[in-house]
């Protein structure tokens, strides 16, 4: 205090505070506003309280600051001079705030300095070790015996049926022999084989051999209980008194020597497709008709509408839709 004068700062009003100063000099309330103008109440909130980022494009705010001039009777070019001002500061401050953050996070960083050296030097440590890593694994693949576990079924399992589902895991890359008869392996290393029983123990050895030859083999022993029911027609005269006294098609098959890959459709589904083993029989029945694919003709015996009619080949070869209906002859 000098001389009996007190000075005092003197602060300019901003354009929400002008703004909400004219409105209460009026006593309106900014729903009245809201109407009045069609502005919606947010965008006069936001106004009023000088939150710009919650605003849309300038046209619009623009031209939600003409109405409220219009509808306050003062000048439209200084609300919005002021308004473009106080978004430039803004704007200037956001910018520093966020050049102030950057420095932080850059003198925070660890002092590690990471050059293109560097990251050369950790490449190339990286390929050394992925090398020593892939040698490794190649010598472990060349003196180990590849992996198998048998899932289904287990050691001395009890069948009451005349098929069994053999499940297991090896490696991914290994091949898999169910009694010598190759079967197909997924990408994962698990394969799935239906086999057909015969009455009584039966032996199923599972084998499997890697990329270097080195073998692994299981064995399981697997009781059926399975037996097959008498056709009520036995055979008499001939072929034709036999199936007109039939209301279906049926067909024994049996494989001799075993085993031998069989698939058999009924009625154009699917009803069987899997490795059958050296002496195993499976009957079948259809409305209309049966047909019979093998992976071994003269290993694979037939017997229709219960006259045995013998192999479906001489040869050892595949065979491939042996067909049985009522109008087939023997």
């Amino acid at each position: 205090m000098r001389g009996g004068f007190v000075k005092k700062s003197v602060r300019t009003l901003t354009l929400g505070e002008k703004l909400g100063n004219l409105r209460s000099e009026r006593r309106i309330s900014l729903n009245e506003v809201s109407r009045s103008t069609r502005i919606q109440l947010k965008y006069l909130e936001y106004l009023e309280a000088g939150d710009y980022r919650r605003l849309p494009a300038d046209v619009y705010v623009k031209g939600f600051l003409r109405g409220y001039a219009e509808f306050l009777g003062v000048d439209e070019n200084i609300l919005i001079r002021l308004y473009e001002k106080e978004k430039g500061i803004k704007k200037n401050l956001e910018k520093v705030a966020d050049n102030a953050s950057e420095k932080r996070e850059h003198i925070n960083m660890s002092p590690f300095l990471i050059t293109p050296k560097i990251i050369a030097v950790a490449l190339g440590a990286l390929f050394v070790f992925g090398g020593f890593l892939y040698l490794y694994k190649e010598i472990g693949a060349f003196a180990n015996t590849p992996k198998l576990v048998i899932l289904n079924p287990g050691q001395n399992a009890v069948e009451d049926g005349n098929s069994v589902v053999v499940e297991g895991v090896t490696d991914k890359d290994a091949k898999v022999f169910i009694n010598n008869q190759p079967i197909l392996v997924s990408d994962e290393g698990r394969f799935s084989e239906s086999l057909a029983l015969q009455s009584g123990a039966n032996a199923i050895s599972v084998k499997a051999v890697n990329r270097f030859d080195k073998t692994n083999v299981q064995d399981v022993i697997v009781q059926s209980n399975y037996k097959a029911e008498p056709l009520e027609n036995p055979v008499e005269n001939n072929q034709e008194d036999i199936l007109s006294g039939q209301d279906k098609v049926a067909v024994d098959v049996r494989v001799d020597p075993g085993p031998v890959w069989i698939s058999v459709e009924a009625d154009g589904n699917l009803v069987f497709s899997g490795t059958m083993l050296a002496g195993a029989v499976q009957s079948f029945s259809a409305e209309d008709k049966i047909v019979v694919n093998s992976g071994k003709a003269n290993a694979t015996y037939v017997k229709f509408g219960g006259k045995d009619i013998g192999a479906l080949g001489e040869e050892a070869v595949s065979i491939r839709g042996v067909t049985f209906t009522r109008d087939t002859k023997y």
